[in-house]
């Protein structure tokens, strides 16, 4: 028996796999004269897509650990890593056009995504305090350097800088949690902590521990009181990067988030849900009432995105299977319908130049009504409006608050809910009543098909959501 199978290392091959394509492709763009960067972007694509179907091949086989049970890959895991995985394709799909005209198509960013979709997956395995720092950090490292991909721009730049300075203090905090954790518990591994905790119940090291460890998290997915570097990083970076931070990051950080919480903590929940409750009521409510004074569209999708975390986290504040199931949807409709929104931002362009206020989309149904309809859906969707998907996304967590007896909670979201409504509805009005502004170019055809696939999911989700609301259930009892 060799080393690697003594660890357990079959169970994370898909993420060793996709560790070594980053690295061969590393080695084509230095070596190989004769490539493109859009070899190197559409290799990316195809290693993530094959590393996805990778993940699917191994699902079934239950629950196993890996390297001493550092790693765990159950239900959950393949299901968020299949997220994080479509997220980042999709996303690099997108990039292509952008880049090379803006000049920035280089070899080192798509690379440096699938480095980043690494990390995320070890995030969403993670099962010991080592694990998840470890996976965090190659998720942010790489993450800091596509935000200051463009390098001739000062708000790029700005945005990398803000956020490595600002993830590096959420990193010294989350750090400083796990060390409190193993200091009063004795080990760093979930399993281990979670049987200290029953056997000996909480004190107060273990709380400021786990009060520490979800400042951290909470800057991860852009919750409030952490969320100062979102509006800025969003804006100042290029726009697919500004897609990729919306979607496959979300998605794994919530991830940990969610195991973090439910897996070591999950018989002192009331310890850690008031906090949870607090994040989630303060992010709905900036998320809803900051984004309706702005004109840019990137930094209103940033307060969106703080908002939805809100939203998510209700799932997660209920502390039971169907709040991380209702979770586990509300990701799912929210990644596709982010990506949607941003291929619909990917499209306004005029005479080659991309444009980003909110007042380029003036009288839009009368230019382009197929583009015109997706944005609308798109932000009905995300304003909740049933039959679309993002009315069963709040639905499903609203209902696990109410079912845990959150009742004051679960109001509060709908009240916030209803208020950010207004400024999605503000967009379509725009659409499609103000006098029309000169018309976009036509979309390039990657961005028309992410456009599209993204609205037909948000129409006809209510066809389509059994298979899926049954695998979110699958994947949430894996945790319990």
């Amino acid at each position: 028996m060799t080393i690697l199978q003594q660890l357990g290392a079959a169970a994370v091959l898909p993420e060793i796999v996709l560790a070594i394509l980053a690295m061969v492709l590393l080695m084509e763009g230095v070596f190989v004269k004769a490539h493109t960067p859009g070899t190197i972007r559409w290799g990316a694509i195809a290693s993530l897509v094959a590393v996805g179907l990778l993940v699917l091949w191994k699902s079934g086989s239950g629950a196993v650990t890996a390297f001493d049970g550092a790693l765990v890959v159950d239900s959950f895991a393949r299901f968020m890593k299949v997220l994080a995985l479509i997220g980042a394709a999709v996303t690099l799909a997108m990039s292509g056009r952008y880049l090379a005209r803006n000049k920035m198509d280089s070899e080192e960013y798509p690379v440096l995504v699938m480095l980043a979709t690494v990390g995320m997956m070890l995030m969403i395995s993670a099962n010991d305090l080592i694990s998840l720092y470890v996976g965090l950090e190659l998720q942010s490292l790489a993450l800091y350097v596509v935000a200051a991909i463009n390098r001739d721009s000062a708000k790029s730049s700005e945005a990398g800088l803000k956020y490595f300075v600002l993830g590096a203090l959420s990193s010294g905090m989350l750090l400083y949690g796990a060390s409190l954790i193993y200091g009063f518990t004795g080990h760093t591994g979930f399993t281990e902590i979670a049987a200290e905790l029953t056997k000996s119940g909480p004190n107060l090291g273990v709380i400021f521990g786990i009060v520490f460890i979800m400042a951290g998290l909470s800057f991860k997915v852009s919750a409030v009181p952490f969320h100062m570097w979102t509006p800025d990083v969003y804006e100042g970076a290029p726009t697919p990067v500004t897609a990729f931070f919306a979607s496959a990051p979300k998605v794994a950080a919530i991830a940990l988030f969610a195991r973090t919480m439910v897996g070591p903590f999950a018989h002192i929940t009331d310890q850690w849900q008031q906090v949870a409750v607090f994040v989630s009521v303060a992010s709905m409510a900036l998320g809803a009432f900051a984004a309706i004074g702005q004109t840019n569209i990137k930094r209103l999708m940033a307060y969106s995105s703080i908002g939805n975390m809100g939203f998510a986290l209700v799932g997660l504040a209920a502390g039971t299977p169907e709040g991380v199931q209702g979770l586990i949807v509300y990701m799912l409709i929210y990644m596709a319908t982010t990506l949607g929104t941003f291929a619909c931002i990917l499209a306004m362009k005029r005479k080659g130049i991309y444009v980003e206020q909110i007042s380029d989309l003036a009288g839009l149904s009368r230019r382009d009504k197929g583009l015109a309809f997706i944005f609308a859906m798109l932000m009905f969707s995300l304003a909740g409006v049933p039959p679309l998907a993002g009315f069963f996304g709040k639905l499903f967590v609203f209902m696990a608050a109410v079912k845990a007896g959150l009742y004051v909670f679960a109001v509060l979201g709908v009240i916030a809910s209803v208020v950010g409504a207004y400024y999605y509805l503000r967009i379509v009005k725009i659409i499609y009543f103000d006098e029309p502004a000169e018309a976009f170019d036509g979309a390039a055809p990657e961005i028309a098909v992410v456009a599209y696939a993204s609205c037909v999911f948000v129409l006809g989700f209510i066809i389509f959501a059994h298979p899926l609301i049954t695998l979110a259930a699958g994947a949430a009892k894996s945790l319990f």
